[in-house]
């Protein structure tokens, strides 16, 4: 009967205003409080100055200074037929003569996208468009800065700038769902986190690629409506549907290979790779070397990562490096990889830590860059002239980030000035840097740096407007704890108690988390919790709520060893840390261990529905958005990344929501969008029904024709605040 009650306050909580004390959801939805950045930063090759846009113009800056130097693009001041109201982004050619110009940007997946590009020359202000066939994706230049490469409808196309932009058709056989050519297929976007697939050798004589066949991939569809925001009239009368390749856990991956192409011949050729039937390759480089392009390549149950020194023009392909680490590598070593003139730096846990690792182009090792009982969180560059390594970690703790510059003789310097988290990007020449720090209670603040003491030069942001703002508001600000599970484990959370708070009286809570392998919610920044600022666990706190979020076991920054402890078993260690975290609250004299909540979302969801139904029932209400419900239902490489295959490994795939939702306890809300290509919602529509089966009361929102985010018009604003309900419900 209480259950029953809980779903049927909910129409009646609808009526009441989404506001607190001080903060309305609206204000925060619509950014409001969003602390402002220094975005769309781009280093210059003078090392002396950088670039921005506003989408209409580019400006050059000096890195010392920060004022304003000169315009390198203006839409109101080219030459020629073309026009253009405004831009996305842009790409320059290497000796930045040469600016392609993106407009009419058509998201794809989670990082591609189509687009219509335009050349401008900046010595002659001439804008001219790419290509007149259709719009293109993921653009190049070849070094010398006279061809640009781009796809288009799977096939990769050359332009030649000094043949008036004559364009060339390089392979022919790339067909929707079937041959894909110079970018990757969804799961390696989306697993490997990158769009281009393809590269200019070093003396722009041969391109190579990574060619995807996913003809044998099983396809995957789901139903699309008119819906609004976009409208989709298309589909007023009748719906549609959207059908592409998916390889879920243990199913059939695209086959790859890796293609080169001499630019003067035409001749198109297959590299000799000795690459694992069910192998992948995630990157690859072209090095200072023309005969030399680096191919990353992993085997299926990504333990082990080769690099080869591939011939473009021979297409002989020799193994210089085997990293070899147990249980799985992570996606580190193909974010961090960086070339220089001669050599390579690459990341590793070979340690059992992340760190830096320099080779030279035959793959002997030079130098551990980087050693010690902490995490490197990013490398911003290797400057070959002075031996100096410039990167973030986290040396004075999990939840921090500093900037460091170690030297050739292992001399290791802390650049940044203040603790919290701190990121950074340099000049090409390594003689600045542009920091933006931040910490739970101090907004970010931009400034720019001299790179060998770290001095700062200029204060670009430092929101102070908005520090004031959120003074004025006696908003509760988040605390940092730390605590021991029974099982002796110690982990990482922050707390956000109501700003009036009563120690003598007791309060509810609502438990935030993701828990995802590597991840990390629990950082000393200002973007922690949702919406930046904990704006949004702030407003909670205004409405009689303390919020908490705590780091459980396979989360990031402590090591290898802390974070890799749930592999072939994801979701049991992390949802016992949660009933803890929640056992731990209840002995709390301020907290009322009866209305304890837990949401998360994607992995979080996951995490919500795992944690209600581990059995000690120590929550009283959950939100689950886009949650994963049975990994035999998500992708193949993240998946078995973690998991191995479901044949491999049966009992760990056995363990998931579903096959425990007889346990479920507590007041359950589960939200989904219907055209999530990330976390289908297959995922509810299973869950659901396994709960139905259990007798098992819930609650759930579809929301028409979105995907893994859930926006677009008032999606966003009607999800929270229906989350929102969902625990004030719980207060009653």
């Amino acid at each position: 009967m209480k259950k029953l009650t809980f779903v049927l306050l909910s129409f009646v909580v609808w009526l009441s205003p989404m506001t607190a004390n001080n903060l309305s959801l609206e204000d925060i939805m619509r950014g409001t409080y969003a602390a402002r950045g220094v975005s769309g930063i781009r280093p210059l090759a003078d090392g002396e100055h950088y670039a921005r846009t506003d989408g209409r113009k580019i400006t050059s800056y000096s890195f010392q200074t920060g004022a304003e130097e000169s315009v390198l693009f203006d839409v109101a001041n080219t030459k020629g037929d073309a026009r253009i109201e405004a831009f996305s982004d842009y790409i320059m050619s290497p000796d930045e003569q040469t600016i392609l110009l993106q407009t009419n940007r058509q998201s794809i997946y989670r990082h591609s996208a189509t687009a219509v590009y335009y050349i401008y020359n900046v010595r002659n202000r001439t804008l001219v468009p790419l290509s007149d066939g259709g719009p293109q994706e993921v653009p190049a230049f070849s070094p010398d800065g006279t061809m640009i490469a781009f796809v288009r409808q799977n096939n990769i196309f050359l332009v030649k700038l000094l043949f008036n932009n004559s364009e060339i058709q390089v392979t022919k056989d790339g067909e929707y769902n079937k041959i894909i050519n110079g970018k990757p297929d969804w799961v390696n976007e989306e697993e490997f986190s990158f769009d281009r697939a393809f590269t200019f050798n070093a003396d722009a004589t041969m391109l190579t690629w990574i060619r995807y066949d996913e003809s044998a991939v099983p396809e995957y569809s789901f139903p699309l409506y008119r819906g609004s925001f976009p409208d989709r009239n298309e589909f007023a009368t009748y719906p549609g549907a959207y059908s592409y390749k998916y390889p879920m856990a243990g199913e059939q991956n695209a086959k790859v290979s890796v293609h080169s192409y001499d630019i003067k011949s035409h001749r198109i050729q297959q590299m000799k790779l000795p690459l694992d039937a069910d192998g992948y390759v995630p990157r690859i480089f072209a090095t200072s070397d023309p005969e030399r392009i680096l191919v990353l390549t992993q085997n299926r149950h990504q333990d082990r990562l080769d690099i080869y020194a591939a011939n473009p023009r021979s297409t002989e392909c020799k193994l210089i490096v085997r990293d070899q680490v147990e249980p799985y590598i992570t996606e580190d070593p193909y974010k961090e990889f960086q070339l220089f003139p001669g050599g390579f730096v690459l990341a590793s846990e070979r340690s059992g830590y992340n760190h830096l690792y320099l080779y030279d182009l035959n793959g002997t090792l030079k130098r551990t860059l980087t050693n010690g009982d902490f995490v490197v969180k990013a490398f911003y560059g290797y400057n070959p002239a002075t031996g100096d390594c410039y990167y973030a970690s986290n040396q004075e703790g999990a939840i921090y980030q500093a900037v460091y510059r170690t030297d050739a003789k292992g001399k290791t310097i802390k650049l940044s000035q203040q603790q919290g988290t701190n990121n950074a990007i340099f000049s090409k020449t390594f003689k600045y840097y542009m920091n933006t720090f931040s910490s739970a209670s101090t907004p970010t603040i931009v400034t720019l740096n001299d790179a060998r003491n770290g001095k700062a030069l200029k204060t670009l942001e430092d929101n102070q407007s908005l520090k004031s703002k959120l003074d004025g508001l006696k908003l509760p600000k988040p605390e940092f704890f730390t605590f021991k599970t029974g099982e002796g484990v110690e982990l990482n959370g922050y707390m956000v108690k109501p700003a009036d708070f009563d120690a003598s009286k007791r309060y509810p809570v609502v438990m935030h988390q993701y828990s995802g392998p590597g991840s990390q919610q629990v950082l000393d920044q200002w973007n922690i919790g949702n919406m930046g600022g904990c704006m949004y666990e702030r407003y909670l706190a205004e409405q009689g709520f303390i919020c908490v979020c705590v780091d459980g076991r396979g989360t990031g920054g402590r090591g290898a060893a802390f974070e890799k402890q749930t592999y072939q078993n994801l979701g049991l260690l992390e949802a016992k840390d949660q009933v803890e975290t929640a056992l731990y609250l209840g002995t709390l004299p301020y907290v009322d261990k009866d209305r304890i909540a837990i949401w998360g979302w994607s992995y979080g969801g996951f995490m919500t529905l795992m944690s209600m139904t581990e059995g000690r029932g120590v929550f009283a209400a959950g939100v689950a958005v886009a949650p994963v419900t049975s990994y035999r239902f998500y992708d193949s490489i993240y998946t078995e990344r973690f998991m191995r295959t479901p044949k491999e490994n049966p009992t760990g795939y056995d363990c998931n929501p579903m096959t425990r939702a007889s346990q479920l306890h507590g007041a359950l809300l589960i939200c989904h969008g219907s055209a999530d290509d990330n976390v289908h919602l297959r995922n509810t529509a299973e869950m659901t029904e396994a709960l139905v089966q259990a007798d098992k009361p819930f609650h759930q929102l579809v929301y028409t024709n979105r995907n893994h985010s859930i926006y677009g018009g008032n999606t966003r604003h009607h999800l929270f605040k229906s989350i929102t309900q969902w625990f004030e419900n719980m207060k009653r």
